[in-house]
């Protein structure tokens, strides 16, 4: 049966904490104004929806060649996420600074800035194959579906990429003065969500 609540507090937990796109479009906003952020951010949606159906038919072709290989993947896709909770409980907001010094060169704000750097956003990467593999695979192996779900994974990181854009200065004080509470409320949403891999 397909978990839908750990998938759900997965993917909010993924798309919405500090990573590449987030940080990227929160730099282009601060420096250049948040509409400025809207051709990075589409390149964002178009690449990642490229990248998650990669993911998903990696993911399709290797449960055709190994029907045996959910018990592997459920493994691997615990361990990940329990290294997620681990960086998001012991990382420190005000440090996220160096990953954001591309912005610096306004050819990234662009919309193929945006869609390029899905390909070499290792956290995203490893989310799409953990997602397709341990939430979406088991369940649902046709075309259209492997489609929708990568499209409407890849709307939901638009809107999170947005508002960490859009409230960017927000979510940096929030963060700033509720940053323990936050990551350690994080880090069990992503450990709830390991655990519901062996519960289904």
């Amino acid at each position: 049966m397909f978990a839908l609540a750990p998938f759900l507090s997965y993917v909010f937990v993924t798309t919405f904490t500090p990573g590449p796109n987030n940080i990227m479009a929160m730099s282009i906003a601060g420096r250049y104004g948040w509409k400025k952020t809207v051709r990075f951010t589409l390149g964002v949606l178009g690449g990642f929806s490229v990248v998650l159906l990669l993911c998903a038919y990696a993911n399709l072709l290797l449960f055709r060649v190994i029907p045996r290989i959910q018990l592997a993947m459920n493994i691997v896709g615990a361990v990940y996420m329990g290294y997620l909770a681990y960086k998001t409980v012991t990382s420190d907001a005000h440090n996220h600074d160096d990953q954001t010094t591309g912005a610096q060169n306004n050819k990234q704000n662009s919309f193929w800035g945006g869609f390029a750097l899905q390909f070499v956003n290792a956290k995203g990467i490893l989310y799409g194959i953990t997602i397709m593999a341990n939430f979406i695979i088991p369940y649902f192996k046709s075309g259209i579906s492997l489609v929708l779900f990568s499209v409407g994974l890849a709307l939901v990181s638009l809107v999170a990429t947005n508002s960490w854009a859009f409230f960017g200065s927000l979510f940096q004080r929030f963060l700033a003065k509720y940053e323990r509470i936050f990551n350690v409320v994080m880090a069990l949403l992503l450990m709830y969500c390991a655990v519901s891999l062996f519960l289904h």
